[in-house]
């Protein structure tokens, strides 16, 4: 996976070979269209103001892509929100230079507000990412041992060899002590598919052309790759390094969530009617046989106080540790 999604040359994402969308391999949440980044904006104001308005707040995006996100995200802040929109800055953590050219280029009416770093660097705010982990090398480990890559003559094979206990998803485990080690005070929002009972997953998932692919040595850099996350496993690490649980739902709970608050009028100034085809896109994105259910939402927080609210996304959700199967003496 780390060679075939991220070789500087080759790599399915870092050589742009990555194409989203209906033309491309597959969609994704940014894809829809700019509903979604307008939601988020509008949960990203509310942990601003339960940090108390600081005066530079910032929003740190991994997986950007192309930069649509976060081009959504500031143009309806500027636009509906500028008291935030001045105390905001936004940070992309993007190592490669191909894809960091396209961003600047989707973002030039914001080169004021955004900035590029190839790894994390201490903030205030709030990460954010969307479809990152999925795409993070993991290691194939079943109960009868490891699935590894072998070569038979001039062909990629499977080869099977014992194994002792190792962790599988270790690329996302140290994401999150990176995240942890950066973040001062804040939160954490990733949105990805995956599970949260034992067992489950263990599955690699190819994808071309919005078909699924049989093998992963199938188009090589030509597909994407990815695995389901074990929500559960990055819950218990954010844990141990101290963050804490801020929410787990399906993205159908979660964007309800936010649309709630805004019919509530918690933000007067996001409140605006939506057009045909924002509604035709908050439908896509909620729709339990469309995105509402394939993907979850993981919140974590970090030096928040007791006196903040919950996070309007989890208006709707179960107690996130319950729903997590996380063992309360973890806490």
């Amino acid at each position: 996976m780390q060679q075939a999604l991220y070789h500087p040359q080759h790599g399915y994402y870092s050589s742009g070979r990555c194409t989203i969308g209906r033309a491309g391999d597959y969609f994704t949440n940014v894809s829809i269209g700019p509903v979604f980044g307008h939601l988020l904006a509008a949960q990203f104001l509310q942990i601003w103001e339960q940090l108390n308005k600081v005066d530079h707040f910032t929003i740190v995006e991994q997986g950007a892509h192309d930069g649509q996100f976060a081009r959504d995200v500031l143009e309806f802040v500027q636009k509906r929100a500028p008291a935030f929109f001045a105390a905001l800055r936004y940070q992309i953590v993007e190592p490669f230079p191909y894809l960091q050219e396209r961003q600047r280029q989707t973002l030039e009416a914001f080169h004021h507000k955004v900035e590029w770093e190839e790894a994390l660097q201490t903030f205030v705010g709030v990460h954010f990412s969307n479809e990152l982990l999925d795409a993070m090398p993991v290691r194939l480990i079943t109960h009868w041992g490891e699935r590894l890559v072998g070569l038979d003559g001039d062909k990629f094979v499977f080869v099977e060899r014992p194994v002792q206990k190792a962790i599988f998803n270790q690329a996302a485990i140290g994401w999150i002590d990176q995240i942890a080690a950066n973040l001062q005070r804040g939160y954490v929002i990733t949105i990805d598919y995956g599970y949260s009972d034992e067992g489950s997953g263990n599955h690699v998932q190819i994808r071309s052309r919005h078909r699924n692919l049989d093998s992963p040595f199938e188009q090589i850099g030509e597909a994407d790759i990815t695995m389901r996350v074990d929500w559960k496993s990055i819950a218990q690490r954010a844990e141990a390094n101290g963050l804490g649980v801020a929410g787990f739902t399906d993205q159908h709970h979660f964007l309800s969530g936010i649309v709630s608050g805004l019919d509530c009028g918690d933000w007067d100034h996001f409140l605006m009617p939506l057009s045909p085809q924002a509604k035709r896109e908050l439908q896509t994105l909620l729709h339990p046989e469309m995105l509402g259910r394939a993907f979850q939402v993981l919140a974590l927080m970090k030096n928040v106080g007791p006196e903040a609210r919950q996070l309007a996304g989890f208006k709707f959700a179960r107690e996130p540790r319950s729903a997590l199967n996380l063992d309360d003496s973890v806490q």
